[in-house]
């Protein structure tokens, strides 16, 4: 996708603070953080929304990545949080599938 913020992160039009990348994602820092680790973990691959995941074996990856990511952040000992927007109502802002892993301060819920 051509005009897709993130998809040109993966082409290297435009250069995020990568702090993970393999074959199939790219985790970089969020630029407006909210929480003192703020990570967004996207497919390489274009998916607009989870609503349009249906590859499962990525889905799983996905998922192990961020745990690892979490790892060599320092988080997953005391903990970290997961979410993933979806559509307008849910807060989504870029239609490319992003998961947020925040960490580094307690957690309050309900998140809003």
């Amino acid at each position: 996708m051509s005009d897709c913020l993130f998809c040109k992160m993966v082409a290297k039009e435009i250069q995020p603070d990568i702090v993970y990348e393999d074959e199939q994602i790219l985790a970089f820092r969020d630029i407006h953080p909210k929480a003192p680790t703020h990570i967004l973990v996207i497919p390489k691959q274009h998916v607009a929304t989870l609503n349009d995941l249906h590859d499962k074996q990525l889905a799983g990856h996905l998922l192990q990545s961020v745990a690892q990511i979490a790892d060599a952040e320092g988080i997953a000992e005391t903990g970290y949080r997961t979410v993933i927007n979806c559509n307008s109502a849910g807060g989504q802002e870029v239609y490319h599938l992003h998961l947020h892993l925040l960490g580094g301060r307690q957690m309050s819920w309900p998140a809003g």
